[in-house]
Order: C-alpha cells, then sequence, then structure tokens
C-alpha cells in the first residue's frame, strides 16, 4: 500500500529539461521490447510548446524507435505533469495512445530524474549519461518506494560504452518489436 501520495515536482525549467537523457532502470511494458538496450529519450521543444519526444532503443541488433508529442497537462500548473501522446503501430501510426509522464524527482543541475504516473504502473529512472552512481541509484530508488513503488518490478536497461550515436546501425523499419510486444515477448 502506498505511504505516500504521489506528486510531481514544480517549478520544471521546461527547456532545461530538453535534450537527451538514457534510460538506467525502467518497470518493463508492453510498449518496449523486453531485449532493449541503449534505451533513450530526446527532447526537443517546439515552437508552439509542446515537446517532440523521440524514444529510442536497439533490439536484435537494430534500431527502433517511435516518435510523439509531449504537453502539460494542465498548462496553468507549474506542476511538472505531462501528457504524452504516440501513434501506434509505429510503422502506421493511426491510433493514439495518450499517457501520463510525471516528474517526481529531478536534481538541481537536471542530470538525473525519476518518473513515474499516478498508477504506478510505470517508473523510469533516467539520467543525462548513460552510466549512474550506484549511491544516486540507490537514492532514486528509495524516493520511489517512498511514494509506494513496488522497486521489485525495476530493470536495469543494458547501456553500453560508448552509447550508440545518432541513428547508426540498421533500423527495424516494420515494427516487428511492436508485434512482438502485443506478444509479450
Amino acid at each position: 500500500m502506498p505511504t505516500k501520495e504521489i506528486e510531481a515536482i514544480k517549478g520544471i525549467d521546461i527547456p532545461r529539461y530538453m535534450g537527451r537523457w538514457y534510460e538506467i532502470a525502467s518497470f518493463q511494458s508492453s510498449f518496449q521490447p523486453k531485449d532493449g538496450i541503449n534505451t533513450r529519450a530526446t527532447y526537443t521543444l517546439n515552437e508552439d510548446g509542446t515537446i517532440h519526444v523521440l524514444n529510442e532503443t536497439w533490439s536484435g541488433g537494430k534500431r527502433s524507435y517511435i516518435e510523439g508529442t509531449a504537453y502539460k497537462a494542465d498548462k496553468d500548473s507549474d506542476e511538472a505533469k505531462l501528457k504524452v501522446k504516440f501513434y501506434v503501430p509505429p510503422f502506421l501510426p493511426v491510433i493514439p495512445v495518450t499517457g501520463d509522464y510525471w516528474v517526481l524527482y529531478l536534481d538541481e543541475e537536471y542530470r538525473v530524474a525519476l518518473v513515474g504516473q499516478p498508477s504506478r504502473k510505470y517508473l523510469w529512472i533516467l539520467s543525462r549519461t548513460n552510466e549512474l552512481d550506484e549511491a544516486i541509484y540507490d537514492q532514486l530508488v528509495q524516493k520511489a518506494v517512498d511514494v509506494g513503488y513496488d522497486v521489485s518490478k525495476l530493470h536495469k536497461t543494458p547501456q553500453t560504452n560508448p552509447p550508440p550515436e545518432g541513428t547508426e546501425g540498421p533500423v527495424d523499419k516494420k515494427g516487428i518489436w511492436w508485434i512482438k510486444s502485443l506478444f509479450g515477448k
């Protein structure tokens, strides 16, 4: 049972949050390949104030990605509660899927973040680098425990050094990972 109500941070500087974030750990989900490595998200501020989202992972030696849009859930609030909308399947994007993206913790330097949502079904530990000091990782895990997350479901995401740059490598243009995810693979 949750020990504390889940809250998003307040006063986030959205332009400063933009850029690349590496997934250090997450709850595995149906919309990501289970064998994904080097998973990362790149956020870019659009002129209209929305955020372009590029989520990438490498699975079976191929780069898989999906693009979407994030926006403040309540434009008048200073809480870091965003909505993210993707269109699926990625090879024929016609069905809109929207989810919550709440920044639960962000260090002062904007180097590490804990991201989740009110149902506690999803959780991400993100870093500006593809490695994270174990003590900092443990602190983020404890923050998740403090707001009622079952961290036994947390899975560390394999990252290589150096991480892939740009869009190198073959691309999964058929969305095979997405089809496999429908069957829990």
